[in-house]
């Protein structure tokens, strides 16, 4: 059985839209490379104006 990371270990980004740091989740395995916004909220407003 594979070994539980702590949230601590995982790789994190910040956010183009917010601002705010996010964390590698697992739906994120494949294209985590290709992650830019921390949710589909900030996905739509894309480089607007800070919320």
């Amino acid at each position: 059985m594979p070994r539980m990371r702590k949230k601590s270990d995982l790789p994190s980004k910040i956010c183009a839209a917010c601002g705010l740091p996010f964390t590698w989740r697992k739906k994120w395995e494949r294209d985590w490379d290709n992650v830019r916004y921390c949710s589909d909220r900030c996905r739509r407003q894309g480089k607007g104006v800070n919320a």
